[in-house]
């Protein structure tokens, strides 16, 4: 009877022990696959949030009814436009400044320039830009709508635009900007204004319109 009675106990004992044992490994695992399943999570989560923080500026713009596309501007656009600012005084504004070279050439040749861009990453860029050339006292940018902005302040403007936004801006301007003050236009001339002077081809081509001149113009009978 008591060898009979005492293996029983035995293998109870390391049944109850089997069971303890495969509870908490089946314990440790789901504990991995859960960390795992976070990090997974996470990853992902974080992937599409930078995915979104940077084409954001960039699809956005194109979801507009006039689009304002950034295309850089060769070093003969820059030097027609400093041309065109020979013997001009006060601030400059450039519309839609990219990446900013403009308003920092100008600000080289001492003007006051300012940029509006809608793009944050080519106003950051920019500003990067200018703190390397040394002009970042001078050489100012926002990130703002041009429609949005008043350029009554300014006395020499810059713009690269589209055709499809030309006859409403050269409104707003004709509005907003002071008898003394300078359009100077690139790529692209305005509809209805008469260019005081003309330079460079193709491409490089750079209109400048003195407010003065065409409102003296539509003065005449």
């Amino acid at each position: 009877m008591e060898g009979g009675g005492g293996s029983p106990p035995e293998t109870l004992t390391e049944a109850s022990q089997l069971e303890c044992v495969l509870p908490r490994s089946l314990e440790a695992n789901s504990l991995k696959k859960s960390n795992w399943g976070f990090l997974f999570t996470g990853i992902v989560g974080g992937t599409l949030v930078a995915v979104y923080a940077v084409a954001t500026p960039f699809i956005t713009p194109a979801l507009r009814r006039i689009c304002l596309p950034f295309v850089p501007a060769t070093t003969k656009q820059i030097e027609n436009v400093v041309k065109m600012l020979r013997c001009r005084r006060g601030s400059l504004v450039d519309i839609g400044s990219g990446d900013g070279r403009i308003v920092i050439a100008a600000a080289k040749e001492g003007f006051p320039a300012v940029g509006y861009e809608l793009n944050p990453w080519l106003v950051w860029y920019s500003r990067y830009c200018a703190w390397r050339e040394g002009v970042q006292d001078s050489a100012k940018f926002y990130i703002s709508d041009l429609w949005k902005v008043t350029f009554s302040q300014y006395s020499n403007v810059v713009i690269f635009g589209v055709p499809q936004m030309m006859p409403q801006l050269e409104k707003k301007l004709e509005l907003e900007l002071e008898d003394d003050a300078r359009v100077i236009a690139c790529r692209f001339p305005f509809p209805h204004w008469t260019p005081d002077q003309v330079t460079g081809e193709g491409i490089d081509t750079v209109w400048a319109y003195d407010m003065s001149t065409l409102r003296g113009r539509e003065k005449r009978p």
